[in-house]
């Protein structure tokens, strides 16, 4: 069975997110999402609500499976047998910092990464954009699932 992982915060998901996690479903038997939490970092949503929103957008393919980690991703990979690594590449500015994570996580564990060009309509977004756009009132409706969004504003309008 051909297996991949999918990292990232996904504060919240975007649909440049969920065009990876589409395209790798459709290369691999399992596409794992791992939501990678890191302590130092207070996110708008909690762990559980991304894995929430996550497993509610992709539920459609058939062949995702939504879990969080702790730690270093490829002792993630170690742990379920998953030998690729798919990332998304907006930039060259990206491909700088991926093309070292890449190396690095081949050479403590032999897993091998996938980069994915992203497709130019997302070219520039991110969730901490996303956010910092809704914080100020800006429509990023059209950036993000229907289900996200909503959460998205109302969590903006509870922060208040």
């Amino acid at each position: 069975m051909r297996r991949a992982v999918c990292p990232g915060s996904f504060d919240p998901i975007t649909n440049g997110h969920l065009d990876i996690i589409a395209r790798a479903s459709k290369l691999y038997d399992v596409v794992h999402v791992a939501v990678m939490i890191n302590k130092s970092k207070q996110g708008l949503f909690t762990v559980d609500e991304r894995i929430a929103m996550i497993r509610e957008v992709t539920g459609e393919y058939g062949n995702v499976v939504v879990e969080s980690h702790h730690g270093l991703l490829v002792d993630f990979c170690k742990e379920r047998d998953i030998p690729a690594i798919v990332k998304g590449l907006r930039a060259v500015s990206d491909f700088d910092y991926e093309l070292q994570m890449a190396q690095m996580n081949n050479g403590l564990s032999g897993v091998e990464t996938l980069f994915v060009p992203t497709n130019p309509t997302y070219s520039f977004l991110s969730s901490s954009l996303v956010k910092e756009v809704a914080a100020w009132g800006g429509d990023v409706s059209h950036l993000l699932p229907d289900t996200v969004h909503r959460a998205l504003v109302r969590r903006l309008a509870e922060k208040g």
